[in-house]
């Protein structure tokens, strides 16, 4: 298993914040924000990641995480040139996958969550989670039949079928390179990570788990204030970076 952190993007919510920094280095609590999906990957296991990131500050990152030995770790580095959907990581790691299956997280999401287990018991396909939210509109949303098995995917629909949204954290096998590749690109001109996850269901291949801890998306002052709330009270003392 290898992982992937996507650290890209723009940060505009954020201005001015990121017009010096990238999002992914803002502080949460006492860490910058990319440790907590670093930290994920770590204690799963995974030591060989790539970390995808914006040109503008690809020298911060490197100051900050440099080759990842002091991490027990590899760490490779790759440019999104602009970002052009979620789906597009697999596409710029196709080379970093190889034959491995990888785990991707985005580097602004942050969870209370340990996913060691879901990550370690994988085997084939594709494993996804979704959790209930207030604002399901905002994010990928499943709908679930009444055994709780997952029937549609839908991109931040206007009228959502559930309130479960799909959070920033994906295991595939290799595969997802291939099916990125054939993606077409949605309105908004992406490559839109709900059209891999549709592949995997059609297939018969996409395991949907829930989970009811927290998990915040820090893209805005808001939740990047409610991320160094969850820090301080949950997270702190059970990060080994």
């Amino acid at each position: 298993m290898k992982g992937i952190i996507l650290s890209g993007g723009s940060g505009t919510r954020l201005r001015p914040l990121t017009k010096m920094t990238s999002k992914q280095l803002l502080p949460v609590y006492n860490r910058p924000m990319i440790y907590y999906p670093l930290n994920t990957l770590l204690k799963a296991g995974i030591k060989d990641i790539l970390i995808i990131i914006a040109p503008d500050h690809a020298g911060n990152y490197l100051n900050l995480l440099g080759s990842g030995k002091e991490f027990g770790a590899r760490f490779t580095y790759e440019i999104q040139d602009e970002p052009k959907g979620l789906a597009e990581a697999f596409i710029i790691g196709e080379s970093f996958i190889d034959e491995d299956d990888v785990t991707m997280i985005l580097g602004d999401n942050i969870f209370a969550d340990d996913f060691t287990q879901e990550i370690k018991s994988f085997e084939k396909g594709g494993r996804i989670f979704a959790m209930e939210v207030p604002d399901p509109e905002r994010f990928g949303v499943v709908e679930f039949d009444g055994d709780m098995q997952a029937i549609s995917i839908e991109e931040k629909p206007d009228n959502p079928k559930s309130n479960y949204a799909i959070p920033g954290l994906y295991i595939f096998d290799n595969r997802v390179v291939d099916f990125a590749k054939n993606v077409v690109p949605s309105e908004r001109g992406e490559i839109e990570i709900t059209e891999l996850h549709q592949k995997y269901l059609d297939l018969g291949e996409l395991d949907v788990r829930t989970f009811e801890n927290e998990w915040v998306d820090a893209g805005t002052f808001e939740s990047l204030h409610e991320a160094s709330i969850l820090v301080k009270n949950k997270l702190d003392k059970n990060m080994i970076i």
